[in-house]
């Protein structure tokens, strides 16, 4: 309808999958490299995986356009399959003849393993590829587990890349398919587009179809990077609508409240923009200045001075030695600074100066949560954070907590990093961290608790969590029962968390932390 009107030769926001508009990001570079990487190891398993609408096929797409003609590609795009229907799609895709009555599991096991056994004699490679694996059962992960077991003495005769949703991270964690996720030799997860990146896209997609023109203003591509939380389908769709507006308007050059309306006709009432007073950033912030003016008040009332954290260094800690350096906390002011450096641990690259962090880092699908506490309990929790402390004349300066060396928490500083001692933490720090963590989600709100009166995805996500923690089996859970509860406080007496009938945000938070795909690392020597 707009096309003519803006001199374009087609739609350029269509949500068809179009190679002709592809657009590779570094992130969609880096995932692309990844699985390049994991087809040309040993291994049987790769792993991508993505919100809804980061670009996971387009990054399959272009894998499959690199492989040569030596390579044979079976390609499952709808995964809801049984263990049986699962190896007679194989056998379709892998053009594998058998009979269609009669076949068991065995027979269909048996034609697949020769068809392999044929491919490697003819120094073919057989890839093969499912999607929307986050809608596999157990059992056909375990069917496809068995199915590279058929090996030679140097690589395995099948590789399999299963691309999903995050859920498929959290299937992948269950204690029955532990065989396989070892089997994993490489994975990636697909993050939303940046800011910049997200104008880069706008300008490829146009320019793609014969625009040169700017369309869209500055303010509208940063409300289009937060409305949808840079994720290229929903992009394409506030784009597309906003565009259509601008011609409905007789228009040339889209606006911020174009995009602001797009964006309730195109993606409903979840994604509307809320008043300022209701972001939870707002609340957050003002959260912050009360902390901050609690700091500066007791730094008047007589804070003592600030103490020169040591640094611990193996080689000079063995001759009997210890070398002792200054804290520059004027190097050390930009909360922004430090911001970066945190999201930099969850490879999020930021290039923009951050005011509000807490409000960024839910465009990245990371829950924001400012810790109050001790030093046992930070060092518990195992995640990066930015350390908030205070030097003699009550200023406020940061710290990147990476880890903890030697019983100290490690702190990285801008002159580097440094290992303090809990001495110097009790007269310099106040017990304030902020820190970014993948928190489980319901419709499209992040949940800091768990209770009785959840919803029974998260009481289940509870169960799956606290089983893993305490190295037993899952069991499906109908409400959130008496053994539950049970567990949960054994699982919160062990941690030193406050023993309660619900799941607080401290416990949701510890529960959260697994050493799985996406999570940051945390140094502990």
């Amino acid at each position: 309808m707009y096309t003519q009107y803006f001199g374009f030769k087609e739609i350029p926001f269509s949500i068809a999958p179009n190679p002709h508009f592809l657009y590779m990001s570094e992130r969609h570079k880096e995932a692309l490299a990844h699985l390049s990487y994991g087809l040309g190891e040993t291994g049987g398993f790769v792993l991508l995986t993505g919100e809804v609408g980061t670009g996971k096929t387009t990054v399959s797409r272009c894998l499959l356009e690199q492989l040569g003609e030596d390579t044979q590609v079976a390609f499952i795009l709808n995964p809801a399959l049984s263990a049986f229907e699962l190896l007679a799609t194989i056998c379709d895709e892998l053009k594998i003849r058998y009979r269609k009555t009669g076949a068991t599991l065995k027979t269909l096991t048996d034609k697949i393993s020769q068809k392999l056994l044929k491919n490697h004699e003819n120094q073919i490679n057989t890839i093969l590829i499912i999607d929307e694996a986050q809608h596999l059962q157990a059992e056909v992960l375990e069917q496809l587990r068995l199915l590279t077991n058929l090996e030679t003495h140097t690589k395995k005769l099948m590789q399999v890349i299963l691309i999903g949703q995050p859920e498929l991270q959290q299937l992948l964690q269950r204690q029955d398919l532990r065989q396989l996720a070892q089997r994993i030799t490489a994975r990636y997860h697909l993050l939303p587009l940046t800011k910049a990146e997200v104008g880069h896209y706008i300008e490829h997609r146009l320019a793609v179809v014969g625009c040169q023109q700017k369309l869209f203003t500055d303010s509208a591509i940063s409300s289009i990077h937060r409305l949808s939380n840079g994720i290229p389908r929903l992009i394409n769709l506030l784009c597309d609508r906003a565009l259509l507006g601008a011609y409905a308007q007789g228009k040339q050059l889209v606006d911020k409240k174009m995009v602001n309306i797009a964006a309730r006709e195109a993606l409903g009432a979840e994604r509307q923009v809320k008043p300022w007073w209701q972001h939870n950033a707002f609340r957050i912030i003002i959260f912050v200045m009360v902390l901050i003016a609690m700091v500066v008040i007791g730094a008047q009332l007589g804070q003592q001075a600030i103490e020169n954290p040591v640094v611990t260094n193996s080689t000079q800690q063995g001759q009997g030695t210890a070398q002792t350096v200054t804290v520059d906390s004027n190097s050390n002011r930009d909360l922004s600074k430090a911001a970066i450096k945190l999201f930099a641990a969850w490879r999020v690259i930021l290039d923009e100066n951050i005011t509000e962090p807490c409000q960024v880092s839910q465009t990245y699908l990371l829950a924001c949560h400012w810790f109050k506490g001790n030093v046992t309990a930070l060092k518990r929790m195992g995640y990066p954070a930015v350390m908030q402390f205070v030097d003699q004349q009550g200023r406020v300066f940061y710290g990147n907590l990476i880890g903890v060396q030697s019983d100290q928490l490690l702190i990285e500083f801008a002159k580097g990093k440094q290992a303090v001692t809990n001495s110097w933490l009790a007269q310099n720090w106040q017990g304030g961290a902020l820190i970014f963590w993948q928190a489980p989600s319901l419709n499209g709100e992040f949940v800091e608790q768990i209770d009785a009166s959840s919803d029974l995805m998260l009481i289940q996500w509870l169960e799956d969590n606290l089983a893993i923690k305490q190295q037993r089996p899952k069991r499906m859970i109908e409400s959130f029962d008496q053994l539950l509860v049970n567990q949960l406080q054994q699982f919160q007496q062990s941690q030193g968390i406050v023993v309660s009938s619900f799941a607080n945000v401290q416990t949701v938070m510890y529960l959260a932390n697994q050493s799985a795909l996406g999570m940051p690392v945390f140094i502990n020597q």
